[in-house]
Order: structure tokens, then sequence, then C-alpha cells
């Protein structure tokens, strides 16, 4: 089905890839094949494909040692009729990281789920990534669609430098920028006051987390592939909450 004038499929899944914090995860049982789905939690990797943390003990961890083809739904959860909220059916493959991925990995999985510092090195305890091949959206009546990767990934190209300050960035803007952070969630993208903080940032946007009860997403208006981008960009959108504030 073609998208609607005013449906951005593409928006719409990537904003769901970013705030996602569960999922239910489909594999594919080592004897037999048959289907098993189990709830994971996720965080996202600098391009949107979702990351795990996931115990060799678990069933699920061994069937995608067998098999690594795997399915994740991930859901807009939203008062009301579940049904009505925005889904995304994710297939792809679970590659499990690198040395040289890891800390990458680990870095932002833990700024969403800080609890798992303890767990986390558990000698038992691996990351994966989903490495996506399809993916099909259902966002209401007349907005389904199916997606390839590269309609909604966000493209690293030349953006070496903005991926290695990220991670000074969001300590940064945890640390002296609250304000600021609060006002992007309340004035930009209509949230509650709360403790936001910032979990990440990427080529498109910044991610927002209070808690573990709320997570958003902020759109920067254009590409940024540099750390200047990234401070001009978090600039006039502070400025521009700022305004609606006053």
């Amino acid at each position: 089905m073609q998208p609607t004038d005013d449906f951005d499929p593409s928006r719409v899944t990537r904003s769901l890839l970013r705030r996602s914090r569960q999922g239910a995860l489909a594999t594919l049982t080592v004897e037999g094949g048959a289907p098993y789905c189990s709830l994971v939690n996720t965080a996202s990797h600098p391009d949107g494909s979702p990351i795990l943390l996931i115990s060799r003990l678990a069933l699920h961890t061994r069937n995608l040692l067998a098999d690594p083809r795997v399915s994740l739904m991930l859901d807009q959860r939203a008062p009301g009729d579940p049904l009505e909220g925005a889904r995304i059916m994710l297939g792809g493959e679970a590659e499990e990281a690198g040395e040289a991925e890891r800390s990458l990995l680990r870095r932002r999985y833990l700024a969403v789920h800080p609890s798992a510092q303890v767990f986390v090195d558990f000698k038992d305890f691996s990351f994966f990534r989903i490495k996506p091949t399809s993916l099909h959206l259902v966002a209401g009546f007349g907005r389904i669609i199916d997606l390839a990767p590269e309609q909604y990934l966000t493209d690293l190209t030349d953006a070496d430098s903005m991926l290695e300050a990220e991670a000074g960035a969001v300590e940064h803007m945890n640390a002296d920028h609250r304000d600021a952070l609060n006002l992007y969630a309340t004035k930009l993208l209509g949230a509650e006051a709360g403790d936001w903080r910032c979990t990440g940032c990427d080529l498109d946007g910044l991610d927002l987390q209070d808690g573990m009860s709320a997570a958003l997403r902020l759109d920067f208006p254009r590409r940024i592939v540099t750390p200047i981008d990234l401070r001009k960009v978090l600039r006039e959108l502070a400025e521009q909450a700022r305004t609606l504030n006053g």
C-alpha cells in the first residue's frame, strides 16, 4: 500500500526504532525450527538498527546462534486499543558484536537501560546487533507499507567525527544543559515536565528519556555530520523552544 500524502513512513519507522525500549523477538528453535517468541530489551545503534544484550543461557540466544534469522516487533505503547498504535515488524539477522564494536553498543545500551550495569559484564551475556533485511510498518488505516533498510536506517557516511564526539556530547548535555533538554521535551515535543536526559544523538536527531517511563525522539531539521553542526542545531532548537516558552 502506498503512503498517504500526510504520512512519512520512514520518519515513523526511525522514531519507533529510536524510542523503543522493549520488543518481541522471534527466533527459530534449534530443534525442529518452530517459531519462538520472547520479550527483550532493546537499544539502537547510531544507524538505527536494534541492539540486544542477551544471555547465552536464554533459549532465544541459543536459537539465533544456530540460525541468525530473527524478527523483532516494536510497537508504540499508547492508551486505549493497542492495535491503534504504530508498530513495525523488522526481519533480519542477529550478529554478535566483535571487540571493535562492543564498546559502542555497550555505551548506547546502558544509556537507555542503566540497570543492566549490574550484569552487563557477566561472561554469559553478549551484545548482538540485528542487521535488517525487511520491515513491515503498520501505522493505522491506509498506513501500511514495506520499507527497505535504506529507507529508514541513518546513513553514517562521512560522519566519523560526529560518531566519535557523541559520548562527550551526551555527557555534556546531561551535565550542563538539563534545562534545554526539558525545553526540548516540553515545548518542542509536547511532553510533560520531568527528569529528561539525553541518551544518544546521531546524524538525524536526539534521543531523550525520563527515567524508564517515557522516551522521545527529537528530529533535527537537517542532517548533521560534525560536532560543530551538532552544537549549531542544538542551539537553534533551544532558542526555538525558549521562544515558545516565552
